[in-house]
Parts: structure tokens; C-alpha cells; sequence
């Protein structure tokens, strides 16, 4: 029924110049085309629906470790049984083993490829670091390889992997027992960015050893890519397999050990005093002191260290990682936290007198808090113990164990920052027990998937801590700077190739599922499929695509748009205003319409300045009347009785419901709207009316769906619109606010004003240095007097 009145722009059209400092981007493809040919195809082992199929397998390996730490030379001597079970289809004849510590080695392929450090302003601790490096003989020495029957097994080491050449194919569904002997010297942590090693404290000479990446590790066997050999360079971290462990750590007498596991030798390790309060904790709950600070002063003040050792057995059940800390410093605190009805972990803190008083307060809290978060979110917390340490490493995860580094001042006094920072990183390496220790993924491809993932539940776990965080990582508005610069590589880039690897790898993919969140699916749709990807991949390895397609599978969404534009691009989302024009229904009566049309263009030849100034010329016709005629006269927008009769005419061919529509006195508006940025977005509108509230209009992505670049929306309403704001909650990362106004506001920022200083030239300073000198000699007497 359209086609029977006309919209006639009759009030105003309004042009906007949006302010961007990028260009306008144009999709070389369509950015709702689905993700088909970008995914590998689903298979038996992984369904089309993002669920591990009914062939899924993956390899296992279990390890029997002994390893002695030597206090005195900062070394471990260790030997290890693996017993690695193929249960794979393939047959295997060569066995993959990584050597992590062979990154410090000084001839390592990590330190060959690393770009000079920046030279001007140097700090002394940088340039000890890097003679440290170049100088510190790290590495594993492996001091023999063997057999089940102790016979020799041929190996290679290439860089950060050895392999083991088998004397016999490993068949499917077969296992294979071989030993290895090896040593390395602990890097010095405080001198090295590492992720363990060891601090060492002055005053009281004593060691915190972080121990990690420390013994030879079966490499990942996988569907998807085969042996995971890939070099460690330092970033892409780890893809292992999940095994029993049996540990057994060798330490001086009066150090105390905290290792992923539970500890099976609490009587030969644990006084009675120890074990009481440990037995009092598990029936209270209450946070309780295992050592307290006192007894830690009193252990690490001991002028003579102990010669004799103890042993401290730890075992572990389907985990894919092993990691420890010792020292004679160590305060001991322990939680029996209850995390969800009816299910307990032990939530335990390590840490030295200098963590004092901010560790006591908040680390084993903030591990209990985790637990509680992310089992919500996400599984429950299937391990009977998560640990914080304290020492040289700010912040790295293993499983059931983690280290933390922020510490308080010598006074013990914090700010609000370090406090913030001490919750925020236990709660992101607690969290990694999740992502990557249990929902396994490729750490050493995908840095994402891990860290991304983890940091997005951190975001959710610190917003149930208090109301008021100064993080923003993982807000959509902390990632506009990053998203609007031009050095990135899409999120889906190998580990070792992204460049500014926080904010690609942590603070984007956590605001993607931010905007995913509480944007395109909403929180309970999110949080169902969000779930369910977790559950599908509790101890299997996932790879992105089987993300991709649960979320999908399990919200009912079509998300090819979001994981196309978000993860495999660098476009920004940038949404601006470009035109808002108002349309009103045309009554086509001439007594109404008429004297409208003749107003706007009587206003519109008012405001010509050629016309203002020719108004007092002479004219020809005023000097001989004889020279007007019709014309002079005549103006098509005067009302005559035909265009009455034409209206009524016209107005008895229309029903009684066209009649109706024509009656509408409604205002259309078209607002143009502009992705600058490239990146299809939903569009949320805040639009503000005369006299009247304000309303929120939310339109999906798919509007974009025709035209990437430009969209009209048609608002229809009773008031007349006096401003519209775009994302005005900043949910969408839009980078550019500027044009996201009708009327466009003023762009305001504040100048200050700064006094000229005169700089002294050389005489001067000379001048001075001579009356300094001179004013000092006059002070000191000569030797001879």
C-alpha cells in the first residue's frame, strides 16, 4: 500500500564528515560467508558440531621422576621412567621428547634470533641480564638414554627436542618404557625472564627455586598435526599429554616443598605440630598457618645450612604438566575450601617473609575465590589442591600449582595497584588449571586459546571480587587503541609470530568473548554453549575450530561473521553517523502541503546573499509596468481551486484503511550509518527524543549482510529525535567515538602551557664546576698545615 503516498524529505538533511584516524576498509570478501574453507573438515575424531567424535584418541604418558636439589651449586640432578602408551592408530618409530631448559643453552636458537636490545639509556640490570645470558651454561645434559631392560637407546637432540630413535615400531594400542638421566644448571630468574629458577636473597643467603619446564617431557602426538615438534623460542608455550605422575624430590632438611599433587609422605616430611594444624584446617576451613611466619624467620636465619636432606613424594593423576618450589623461606598457609556444595579442594599459599602482609591476606583467598568462579563457569574444579607460590616469576601456571611474584614494600606497606595485581595474576594462574591444564590445548600454536580464553574468565571472576577494579583488560573500550593501529596479525597467528602479544593474545580474544557475551548471544546463551565447550574438552585436546563450531552448535547462532572478522582479521569496528534525514507522510492536500513547500522556500531564498543584495537595485519592470504579465504574478505554490478539486478527486479513490495511513502524522527517520572500520558489527542506538525518554534500539550484524560499507535504518516515531548516540555503553570496541553522535559533539581536550627553561652552555657549566672546586679547597685544608 506504500505506492499510494509519497515520503517527501520536507524538513531536513543533516550531513555528518566523520572524524576517524583510519581509512575506509572494503571486505575483499563477504564477511558473512561462512568459515568452511578456513577450517579443516570434520572428521570421525571431530564432529562437525565441535564434540569429539567416536574415534577420538590421544597419546598418554606416565612418569616416575627422582630429582635431587643442589642448594649449594643452584642444579638439579634427576632421572625419570617414562612409560608412553600409543593410542593412536598409527605405528610410531621415533619417540619426540622436549628439552625445555635447552632454551638458556648460549648457543640456543632463541638467543640466536633475538633483534638487539635498545642501547640508549640502558639499565644496569639489562646489561647484566644480557652478559648473564651469553655467559650462564644452561641447558640439559642428558646423561643416558635406556630401555625398560637398561640397554642404551639411540637419541638426537636438535635444539629444544630430542628424539628417540625406537629399535622397534611402537604398534597401536601399545606401550613403550624407556629411562633418562640428566642434569642443568637453575637459571638465575632475577637476571633472566624465565618461567622458574631461582632468587636469591642477600640478606639471609638463602634460595626460592620455581621449578618448571625442568624435566625431559614427552612432545604431543595429535590428529590434527602429528608430532607437535615445533622449536621452543619463548612464546608459543606447551602441548603435552595428560599421565600419572610419582615424584620424588630430594631437598636440604629444613627446606619445604610445594609441587603439583598431594604430598604421600606427610609423617617423614611434616612435624607433629605441622600435621596437627594441617588436620585442624581440613575439619574448620579456616585459613591456617602450616608454618607459620615466625617459624619461617627462624628457619631461614640458621647460620649453618643443613648437610642432611629430605624426600618429599608427591603423586598426580591425569595431569599434563609437573612443577615444584622449595626453600627454607617459605611461610605455609592452607585453606579446605569448599567450591561448590559437596566438593573440597585444599587452596594453599607459599611465600616469604618479604610477601608480608599482603600474601596472608589475599593469596589463598584469591585462589579460593577461583575456584569458586570458574567452577561456575565452567566444570568443577576436579584436582584436590590449587597452590600460589611466591618468588621470582610474576605470574606462570602449571597444574595444581602456579607462581606469583607482586610483593608489598620493605615496609609492608602496598598500593592499590600491587594489591590489585597480586589478586589479578593469582587469579588468572590458578585459572589456567582450566585452560590449558584440562581443556588441553596447543599452547606451542594457538597462545589464544589459553591465554585469550583464561583472561576472559579472569574478567568475570574479578568483577565478583568487588565493584570497583582498575583493570580493564578484557573490556571491549581497552582494546580500541590496539585494534585501531596499524602493526597487528590477526588473533589466529601462530605463537611465536604475533607481535604485541599481550594485547593480541590476552586483552583482544577476552574482549571478543566480552562482546560475544553481552552483545551478540547474551549472557545466558553464552554461558550455556560457553559451558558446553568446556565439558565436551575436559582432558582432550580442542583445536579452534571445535570451539568455533560448539559455541555455534550449542547457542543456536550463526557466528561465521564474528570468528571470521574478530580472529582472522586486523579490522577495527568503527561505526560512525554519516546522515539522518526525516520523512513525513505527503497529505497531498494543496490547502496543507502548499504553504509548507512556499515557507521552507521563502526561508531557503531569505538566506541567499546575491538576492539580499540585489533587493535595492533598479529594476527594469518597476520603471514600465507594461513589462509584467502573467507570470509576474503567478507562484505555483498559491492554493487554486483546481488543485482542490484534483485533492478531492483523488481522496474518493481511497478505502477507508488507505484513508488511514494516509492520516498518519508519524516522523521517519533513515539514519545512514558507516563501518569504517570494516569489522561488521551489531549497532546499538541510543536515541533521545523532545520531551520525552530515551530509547535503545539493538540491531544484529547481519544488517551489514548486503552492503558491508553503508546501511540505512528506518526509525519510526511519534517525537522528534534530538540526538542519537552509537554504542553509547561501549560494548562494540568501536575505536572511534567522534562520529558516533547526530549532532556531531565537540571534540574536547585540555593544552598546558609550559615556561621556556634556559639551558646553561658549556662555559657556564665549566664557570661553575671551577667555583665549586674552589669553594671545596677552601673547605679542606692542605695536607702540609
Amino acid at each position: 500500500m506504500i505506492q499510494l503516498f509519497y515520503l517527501t524529505l520536507i524538513l531536513f538533511t543533516i550531513n555528518l564528515i566523520p572524524v576517524s584516524t583510519g581509512q575506509v576498509y572494503s571486505y575483499k570478501e563477504d564477511p558473512f560467508k561462512q568459515l568452511h574453507e578456513l577450517l579443516p573438515s570434520p572428521n570421525s575424531n571431530r564432529l562437525a558440531s565441535g564434540a569429539p567424535g567416536p574415534n577420538y584418541w590421544q597419546q598418554r604418558a606416565d612418569y616416575h621422576i627422582k630429582v635431587i636439589l643442589d642448594d649449594k651449586n643452584q642444579r638439579l640432578i634427576g632421572s625419570e621412567t617414562i612409560n608412553y602408551q600409543n593410542n593412536s592408530p598409527h605405528t610410531l618409530n621415533y619417540l619426540w621428547v622436549q628439552l625445555d631448559q635447552n632454551r638458556f643453552d648460549p648457543n640456543s636458537e632463541e638467543l640466536l634470533i633475538q633483534e638487539a636490545p635498545g642501547l640508549d639509556g640502558m639499565s644496569f640490570n639489562r646489561l647484566k641480564s644480557q652478559l648473564y645470558r651469553q655467559s650462564f651454561k644452561g641447558g640439559h645434559q642428558i646423561k643416558k638414554v635406556t630401555n625398560s631392560k637398561g640397554e642404551k637407546i639411540k637419541f638426537s637432540i636438535i635444539g629444544t627436542m630430542m628424539r628417540i630413535d625406537l629399535q622397534k615400531s611402537l604398534t597401536p594400542k601399545s606401550n613403550y618404557v624407556f629411562n633418562i638421566d640428566w642434569e642443568y644448571n637453575i637459571i638465575d630468574a632475577d637476571l633472566n625472564r624465565a618461567r622458574g629458577g631461582y632468587e636469591y636473597f642477600k640478606e639471609d643467603k638463602n634460595y626460592i627455586y620455581e621449578i618448571a619446564q625442568w624435566f625431559p617431557r614427552m612432545a604431543a602426538y595429535t590428529d590434527y598435526t602429528g608430532w607437535q615438534n615445533k622449536q621452543f623460542l619463548g612464546s608459543g608455550e606447551f602441548t603435552l599429554e595428560f599421565g600419572n605422575y610419582k615424584v620424588e624430590v630430594t631437598a636440604p632438611e629444613d627446606h619445604i616443598v610445594a609441587a603439583t599433587g598431594e604430598l604421600q609422605n606427610t609423617n617423614s616430611v611434616m612435624s607433629d605440630t605441622q600435621l596437627d594444624r594441617w588436620n585442624k584446617a581440613k575439619k574448620n576451613g579456616d585459613i591456617t598457618f602450616i608454618v607459620t611466619p615466625e617459624e619461617a624467620k627462624q628457619n631461614q636465619s640458621k647460620k649453618t645450612k643443613p648437610t642432611k636432606t629430605k624426600t618429599w613424594i608427591f603423586k598426580a593423576d591425569n595431569v599434563r604438566d609437573f612443577a615444584w618450589a622449595s626453600s627454607r623461606k617459605f611461610i605455609w598457609d592452607a585453606k579446605y575450601h569448599e567450591f561448590t556444595k559437596g566438593k573440597k579442594a585444599w587452596a594453599m599459599s607459599f611465600y616469604p617473609i618479604e610477601a608480608e602482609p599482603l600474601w596472608s591476606k589475599y593469596s589463598t583467598e584469591s585462589v579460593a575465590h577461583t575456584l569458586d568462579v570458574f567452577s561456575k563457569f565452567t566444570f568443577d574444579y576436579p584436582y584436590p589442591v590449587a597452590i600460589s607460590v611466591n618468588g621470582p616469576v610474576f605470574g606462570m601456571e602449571y597444574p595444581m600449582i602456579c607462581f606469583n611474584g607482586p610483593r608489598p614494600e620493605k615496609d609492608g606497606t602496598y598500593s592499590e595497584s600491587t594489591k590489585n595485581a597480586l589478586i589479578g595474576v593469582v587469579i588468572h594462574e590458578v585459572g589456567h588449571n582450566w585452560f590449558p591444564m584440562i581443556v588441553n590445548s596447543d599452547e606451542r600454536q594457538w597462545t589464544w586459546m589459553d591465554e585469550g580464553i583464561n583472561t576472559f574468565l579472569q574478567f568475570l571472576a574479578q568483577a565478583e571480587w568487588q565493584q570497583k577494579w582498575s583493570s580493564g583488560r578484557g573490556k571491549p573500550k581497552s582494546i580500541t587503541g590496539y585494534m585501531s593501529s596499524s602493526k597487528q596479525r590477526p588473533i589466529m597467528t601462530n605463537s611465536e609470530s604475533i607481535h604485541q602479544f599481550g594485547s593480541n593474545a590476552y586483552s583482544k580474544p577476552a574482549a571478543a568473548l566480552n562482546v560475544l557475551r553481552e552483545t551478540v548471544m547474551g549472557r545466558e546463551v553464552f554461558d550455556y554453549a560457553f559451558k558446553e565447550y568446556s565439558r565436551r574438552w575436559m582432558f582432550k585436546r580442542p583445536e579452534p575450530a571445535d570451539f568455533f563450531r560448539t559455541m555455534e552448535d550449542a547457542s543456536g547462532k550463526d557466528l561465521d561473521w564474528f570468528w571470521r572478522g574478530w580472529f582472522y582479521t586486523t579490522y577495527n569496528v568503527d561505526v560512525g553517523i554519516k546522515s539522518l534525514k526525516l520523512y513525513e507522510i505527503d497529505t497531498k492536500n494543496p490547502d496543507i502541503e502548499k504553504p509548507i513547500q512556499k515557507t521552507k522556500r521563502d526561508e531557503l531564498n531569505a538566506k541567499d546573499l546575491i538576492d539580499i543584495r540585489n533587493k535595492f537595485l533598479p529594476k527594469a519592470v518597476d520603471k514600465n509596468k507594461k513589462l509584467l504579465d502573467f507570470y509576474n504574478k503567478y507562484d505555483p505554490l498559491d492554493v487554486t481551486d483546481a488543485d482542490r478539486r484534483e485533492y478531492n478527486k483523488w481522496i474518493k479513490e481511497l478505502d477507508s484503511e488507505e484513508l488511514k495511513l494516509l492520516s498518519l502524522r508519524k516522523k521517519f527517520y533513515v539514519i545512514e550509518l558507516e563501518n569504517v572500520g570494516g569489522l561488521v558489527s551489531p549497532v546499538i542506538l541510543e536515541i533521545d527524543y523532545k520531551n520525552a525518554k530515551s530509547e535503545t534500539i539493538r540491531i544484529p550484524a547481519e544488517i551489514w549482510r548486503k552492503n558491508n560499507d553503508n546501511v540505512r535504518k528506518m526509525i519510526i516515531s511519534d517525537k522528534e529525535i534530538v540526538q542519537i548516540e552509537v554504542d553509547p555503553l561501549l560494548e562494540t570496541a568501536d575505536t572511534d567515538r567522534y562520529n558516533n553522535f547526530w549532532p556531531p559533539k565537540t571534540i574536547e581536550s585540555r593544552f598546558q602551557l609550559q615556561k621556556r627553561k634556559k639551558s646553561k652552555n658549556p662555559m657556564q657549566k665549566a664557570k661553575e664546576e671551577k667555583q665549586r672546586v674552589e669553594k671545596e679547597n677552601q673547605k679542606t685544608p692542605n695536607s702540609g698545615e
